[in-house]
């Protein structure tokens, strides 16, 4: 078996940059920048970023362009995808590698937050209840579980 799956979160280093295929489906591309931190010989804290070039098509490309900005959040799955082509400039060929999406969701803040665009058929996230309740703002079903209802 043979898997190419990639999750990534992080933040846009750019704003997507939104264009059409001569068939007409929209195109999204933009880069991620995820952090990472850990610890070198000498036990001090070290930071590391790593920079993704991310590519989306169809409607996925479209939301994206219209609700996503330079340094807002967002939760990427998808797979790895290098291409090739000749440089008419020099000749050379040139390689890019990037992640093709396949769902995304926002991260937090921002126009948008809470929502998503998923291919999976996932259901959507319970949403937080808006007042001020002590339980942590979490709206809880009204009645008790029982748990002959548990299906397992």
């Amino acid at each position: 078996m043979y898997l190419n799956k990639v999750l990534l979160y992080g933040n846009l280093t750019r704003d997507p940059e939104l264009r059409a295929l001569p068939s007409g489906q929209q195109v999204a591309s933009f880069a991620l920048a995820t952090n990472r931190s850990y610890k070198n010989k000498e036990g001090e804290k070290q930071d590391a970023v790593e920079y993704h070039n991310i590519v989306a098509f169809g409607r996925q490309a479209e939301v994206i362009g219209q609700y996503l900005k330079k340094g807002r959040p967002v939760y990427i799955e998808g797979r790895i995808q290098t291409r090739s082509w000749d440089d008419k400039t020099s000749g050379e060929k040139k390689y890019r590698t990037e992640i093709v999406v396949e769902s995304f969701q926002f991260g937090p803040g921002g126009s948008g937050m809470g929502g998503g665009a998923r291919d999976d058929g996932a259901a959507p996230a319970p949403k937080a209840k808006a007042g001020g309740d002590k339980s942590g703002d979490i709206e809880y079903p009204a009645e008790e579980i029982s748990p002959d209802d548990i299906p397992f």
